[in-house]
């Protein structure tokens, strides 16, 4: 397996829903802040504010 070895996948494996948890919820935070039309216009509830 070259340099990483059954631990690293074992640990990789252990660490994946942490990861992508806080993956998730840093995009939506980003997405929040930004105020990024493009993709919050298809949002339910919140795409209110953009029926200009």
């Amino acid at each position: 397996m070259g340099p990483l070895g059954r631990k690293h996948v074992e640990l990789a494996r252990h660490w994946l829903p942490s990861v992508m948890s806080y993956g998730t919820a840093a995009t939506l935070a980003g997405l929040y802040f930004t105020d990024w039309k493009v993709v919050l216009q298809y949002v339910p509830f919140y795409n209110t504010k953009f029926q200009q």
